[in-house]
């Protein structure tokens, strides 16, 4: 017998042929949905205008972030009750109807419903897809599943915009959503082939009863729409709704995010919370960097988009390459990303004054995207690892959540910074509460995620 013959060669994590249509169906919604909020990001100014809607610009924004927190919670809870195959038979469906509502809209109104479709069904979806990476693939396989989840948004971040940007010249905005709806369907029906050699959903008896998760799910999705008007309104009217928006998130955040998440509690408390400040920090920064490099430096819009689709590759790479070593301890490639991404926001800071070399924005956000890649990935296989079966839709549902939640309060700060002292001004301070924010969480946050891990 040869050593080719008496070598049995090792299935793939991902090809392996009873997880391809899970990793096709996985890796196609994915894609879509990253398109499909690029595509919206190019053509909003387009759209807006020809709805005659301009004073509702950001609503189209607003409203899909808003309902994608409702959607999070109730697809989290339906997992839990009765698995994620009602969660993915639904949630597909409802993001393509939602995308053939916005595709046809003659008027803001239906646009912001067709929106409103989107974020629910988005939101229940992506819930619904970390359990079934639970499901599909041994805790081992996890980190290559997250990471190739990862890379299923460079494609879409390098070209999106400009495929968008033709498909609005040359077409019509309308086909940025109706050209993705049936794709969609393609991806649903490949899930729905998953879903039937699931095994049957058996609902734990001993599972946590959680009361409130609905209204508590209203109250939030309020509260992250008036944050979010409150950051486009950077005044003292700002100010006062931003103190009413908390004043109605925090509550609920209680309710919606495992218990000891805001006081900082080792263990899965701490890696929920390290969701909110990687996302926070990353994106906070990020959201300000083209508009530095166009205002400070004179850079071209396409120019200064450049850091970012670097960024983007950096992310892929080390994402994949955290997937290729699943014995790595997760909280210490967490604590090299918080590392990372703090040295990137360091060194993005000297690209802010006038006399700053602007090109050390592209090598500082290589580095941040990196720390992104291996974090990110390692926080989603820590919080199913540190799941009871019977919680995972919740904390998915709250890992998602912590995401969204930690960009808009960061997001909201850096807009109410730049409006306030300019680019340069404004933007140095973020970025050193941000990498203040990062230490906190290669120092502590890291170390109370090992403690249980």
């Amino acid at each position: 017998m040869s050593v080719a013959e008496g070598t049995a060669r090792k299935p793939s994590a991902l090809w392996a042929p009873d997880r391809r249509a899970a990793t096709t169906g996985l890796l196609l919604l994915v894609t879509l949905a990253a398109f499909e909020q690029m595509g919206v990001s190019t053509a909003l100014p387009t759209l807006v205008h020809d709805l005659h809607g301009e004073s509702l610009y950001s609503w189209p924004f607003t409203m899909f972030l808003a309902t994608e927190v409702v959607g999070n919670v109730l697809g989290g809870r339906l997992c839990d009750r009765r698995g994620p195959a009602a969660v993915l038979m639904i949630g597909p469906l409802l993001f393509a109807l939602g995308l053939v509502v916005a595709g046809t809209s003659q008027e803001m109104a239906q646009l912001l419903v067709g929106r409103a479709l989107q974020g629910i069904g988005g939101g229940a979806q992506v819930v619904a897809l970390y359990v079934m990476i639970a499901m599909v693939f041994p805790e081992r396989d996890r980190p290559v599943a997250f990471g190739a989840l990862s890379a299923a948004w460079v494609v879409p971040s390098l070209v999106g915009p400009t495929i968008a940007g033709l498909v609005t010249q040359y077409l019509n905005w309308r086909w940025i959503f109706l050209g993705l709806a049936p794709l969609v369907l393609i991806g649903w029906a490949l899930v729905v082939i998953v879903l039937r050699r699931l095994p049957a959903f058996v609902p734990s008896e001993t599972g946590q009863r959680r009361r409130g998760l609905p209204l508590a799910a209203v109250a939030a999705a309020v509260g992250l729409a008036v944050l979010s008007w409150a950051g486009d309104h950077p005044d003292l009217v700002g100010l006062v709704v931003v103190l009413v928006g908390l004043a109605v998130v925090v509550p609920a955040l209680r309710v919606l995010l495992p218990k000891g998440t805001l006081v900082v509690r080792a263990g899965l408390p701490s890696v929920i919370l390290a969701r909110s400040l990687l996302s926070g920090a990353f994106f906070g920064s990020q959201i300000f960097l083209p508009l530095v490099l166009q205002q400070v430096h004179g850079f071209s819009p396409a120019l200064a988009g450049v850091p970012l689709t670097i960024s983007a590759l950096g992310w892929s790479a080390a994402s994949w390459w955290q997937g290729r070593h699943p014995d790595l301890a997760r909280p210490l490639l967490m604590r090299r990303g918080f590392l990372l991404i703090t040295l990137g926001l360091v060194l993005v800071t000297f690209v802010a004054p006038v006399w700053g070399p602007p090109w050390l924005a592209a090598a500082a956000w290589v580095f941040a995207g990196m720390g992104m890649g291996l974090a990110v990935s390692s926080v989603s296989v820590l919080v199913l690892k540190l799941s009871p079966e019977e919680d995972r839709g919740f904390n998915s549902a709250a890992l998602q959540l912590s995401d969204l939640f930690g960009q808009s309060l960061f997001v909201g700060l850096g807009g109410v910074l730049v409006a306030q002292l300019g680019p340069t001004l404004g933007w140095s301070p973020l970025n050193a509460v941000l990498a203040a924010c990062t230490l906190f969480g290669a120092l502590v946050l890291s170390r109370r995620a090992a403690s249980h891990s």
